[in-house]
């Protein structure tokens, strides 16, 4: 019985809830990612993580990580069977911070990701309508209503931060 609680609040913990803010924001990026053929755009999709020990970045996780939106060269498709954690890693993931989040769980999040081979992570705060582009783990540009477009210098992405925030 003990066992039970204790899985059941390890997946309380990890589960973040989705918000308002949280949604819009989710759509409204992946709508304008979705428009750039170079990529595929996927969202809440899990990442294999097994190669790593989450632990050592202060995630609870074991196996899995989940981010809010991946992005994968256009070359990845849907499959007949499908895969319930994928292998293959994101050219990007995408963290929208949720009321119940802390900044710091993501960036931890972060440092996996960079860990796994992931080239650019983007932190997406709707409160005050930010976005912070990582192209490492310690090196990060901030964008905000006014800048006219977030730009990923990695990936060679340019999207418009109004249509973004526009809400």
């Amino acid at each position: 019985m003990n066992e039970i609680l204790a899985i059941a609040e390890e997946f309380i913990e990890e589960e973040e809830m989705g918000s308002l803010n949280h949604s819009i924001v989710q759509a409204q990026i992946t709508t304008l990612l979705g428009s750039d053929k170079r990529f595929q755009v996927m969202v809440e999709l899990s990442l294999d993580t097994s190669q790593i020990d989450l632990t050592q970045f202060g995630i609870k996780a074991k196996e899995e990580l989940k981010p809010d939106i991946c992005l994968y060269p256009y070359t990845v498709k849907g499959r007949r069977r499908d895969i319930l954690r994928m292998s293959a890693i994101p050219l990007l993931v995408i963290e929208i911070v949720s009321p119940t989040q802390s900044d710091e769980s993501l960036v931890n999040k972060f440092d996996a990701y960079f860990a796994l081979g992931i080239q650019s992570c983007w932190l997406v705060i709707p409160t005050i309508k930010s976005i912070a582009v990582y192209s490492q783990p310690e090196i990060f540009t901030i964008f905000d209503l006014k800048d006219i477009n977030i730009i990923d210098k990695v990936l060679d992405i340019k999207l418009p931060m109004q249509e973004i925030f526009d809400w």
